[in-house]
């Protein structure tokens, strides 16, 4: 009766694991892309529908500004800051956009002439926020 492996048995083992690791790592990487792009688009929505509620709450335009090199996004009504996320820093993620800003009136429609479109990427991973003049995410 046997009670051990053989250092054949544990070779192939090892070897067999080693390719199926090889094989799943780059899948595991482009996972982890996805979910941390999707998790700042969800993010800068969340952002953008509470800028464009506190409009709507306060009757006060309100803004929206994208610093797309600190990588952070900032509500303000006048000169008040409300809200500042630093989307890059806590997804991991980098930031661009057509434009820097963009502002809500008091009824909560878009201020301005043109959409405002947010790009969140990570490596090969990218997404869009497009915010169009009305003041409408679409994802």
């Amino acid at each position: 009766m046997r009670h051990a492996f053989t250092i054949v048995e544990l070779t192939v083992t090892i070897c067999i694991l080693g390719v199926l690791s090889a094989i799943a790592m780059p899948w595991a990487g482009e996972l982890l892309d996805r979910v941390r792009v999707r998790g700042a688009v969800v993010e800068l929505e969340s952002t953008f529908s509470g800028a464009r509620h506190i409009a709507i709450a306060r009757s006060a335009q309100t803004t929206v500004d994208i610093d797309t090199v600190t990588q952070t996004i900032y509500v303000s009504v006048g000169a008040d800051t409300l809200r500042k996320r630093e989307i890059g820093a806590d997804h991991g993620v980098q930031l661009s956009a057509s434009r820097v800003r963009m502002s809500y009136s008091a009824t909560g429609m878009g201020y301005g002439a043109a959409n405002l479109s947010v790009f969140v990427r990570r490596n090969a991973s990218v997404d869009t926020v497009f915010v169009s003049r009305l003041g409408r995410l679409r994802h």
